[in-house]
């Protein structure tokens, strides 16, 4: 599957503040800068803030009722400032921006989370936007693979499941 850059960036950046545990600075910084953030330093105060964000964001993940995930995205992009622009610089190719760049952390990150929730739902009815399959695992993903049937974070959980379930055909016969 494949979304624009920001579309793409944003639902990346959205499952991995989701799957964030620790909101410091130190922490959020590289996981802000990995997803595409410039500028990505922040205080103490803005973390924390982005902690608060994180939770808003968690129930799109893995919510099976199109009708309410889509109440969902919309409720985010209801709190943000977003005002897209299609850009050119750089000598990329034209493509989206959902932030102003003289926006403070915060509002880019929120504006690019909201923003690419929107396009991910927009161009897979939503069903991309998963969380993993094993019992006790949280982890929220970006589904980008062809089929889009992917079930599980990471192939450890997913051999987690598999391997349980090979134990338990093999005492069940």
């Amino acid at each position: 599957m494949h979304f624009n850059a920001y579309g793409g960036n944003g639902a990346a950046l959205a499952a991995a503040l989701v799957n964030l545990t620790d909101f410091s600075p130190e922490s959020l910084e590289p996981v802000l800068s990995a997803n595409g953030m410039l500028r990505p330093a922040c205080t103490p105060a803005q973390a924390e803030v982005l902690r608060d964000w994180a939770r808003r964001l968690d129930p799109v993940f893995g919510e099976l009722d199109q009708d309410r995930q889509i109440q969902l995205i919309n409720d985010l992009l209801d709190v943000t400032a977003s005002k897209p622009y299609v850009s050119a610089h750089d000598g990329k190719e034209p493509h989206l921006h959902f932030f102003s760049i003289d926006a403070d952390i915060v509002a880019r990150a929120k504006d690019t989370t909201a923003g690419g929730l929107a396009m991910a739902i927009s161009f897979s009815d939503g069903k991309r936007l998963g969380r993993c399959d094993r019992p006790g695992c949280e982890t929220v993903y970006v589904d980008t693979s062809r089929n889009g049937r992917r079930r599980f974070c990471s192939l450890n959980c997913a051999n987690r499941v598999n391997v349980a379930a090979h134990r338990a055909r093999g005492v069940a016969g």
